[in-house]
């Protein structure tokens, strides 16, 4: 173990650090573009609960399975902050990949009403509470949401299972759809700030329970985080190397390519 720790460098200085920030931008925008384009309401159809929950879930889906094995495809604030609770990730890429996907929600969020008609680029879905429901109610409904969508990321991508993870994507992509399923009703269902936060910035228009859509979905993917990786199925690391993965130090990959350990143990962010 020394001998590992020696040989430790700062992932900043990566080249795949850097390939993984640009594609949570990219991952961002797509995702913003694809989902919340579905949500417009064109004059000629209205797109239905059924339909707006299946974009969101199988665009996840797609970017998972693009992406996933080079930047985790997080694109969610919530999501990013869930895996660094849970010593998953480093403080540094923690933040790079907080204001990448706010700046590829606002960009992705841009690029739909630029290319959109004016009278149907006004009906973008921004999130708010709904009919009577409260604050609090809609904060229950996020942090539970979010809370079983995390729960569902955590587990299917987890690279200690010995069954197969195939099909992590299609599950993944799934459990949102889920949870769009019942929480458009109540909140638009964000689950995501940067989800909420785009759209709000590019047509200026912020909730007075804008809030909800940080505190809810944050709080949710941290309760998930604490539950799966400290109660349920916790990672058996050493403090050395938990201190190695919030310091953001990896063992280069030319030191484990070639040796039979594997890539999740020598690799840890």
């Amino acid at each position: 173990m020394a001998a590992a720790a020696a040989q430790r460098q700062q992932e900043f200085f990566t080249v795949q650090f850097a390939r993984a920030v640009v594609c949570e931008f990219v991952a961002t925008v797509i995702f913003i573009f694809v989902a919340l384009g579905a949500t417009l309401k064109w004059p000629s159809e209205r797109p239905s609960v059924l339909q707006i929950s299946l974009a969101f879930g199988l665009t996840i889906a797609t970017l998972v399975r693009a992406f996933g094995h080079i930047s985790g495809t997080h694109v969610n604030p919530a999501v990013s902050i869930a895996y660094f609770v849970g010593n998953q990730i480093s403080v540094i890429r923690l933040i790079f990949y907080v204001i990448l996907q706010l700046l590829g929600a606002i960009a992705g969020a841009g690029i739909v009403y630029m290319v959109t008609p004016r009278k149907v680029s006004r009906t973008f879905a921004l999130n708010d509470l709904t009919f009577d429901v409260s604050p609090g109610e809609a904060l229950t409904v996020e942090i539970i949401l979010t809370f079983s969508v995390m729960m569902c990321i955590f587990s299917a991508t987890d690279k200690r299972r010995t069954d197969s993870r195939d099909n992590s994507a299609l599950s993944i992509g799934l459990a949102v759809a889920m949870a769009h399923l019942n929480g458009i009703y109540y909140t638009g269902c964000s689950l995501n700030p940067a989800r909420s936060f785009g759209p709000a910035v590019i047509m200026g228009t912020f909730s007075t329970a804008h809030w909800v859509f940080w505190l809810g979905p944050i709080t949710g993917a941290c309760l998930a985080s604490v539950a799966y990786n400290y109660l349920l199925y916790p990672h058996k690391l050493t403090m050395e190397e938990r201190l190695a993965i919030l310091q953001g130090l990896i063992i280069p990959e030319t030191e484990w390519r070639n040796t039979p350990e594997n890539n999740s143990d020598r690799n840890w962010t």
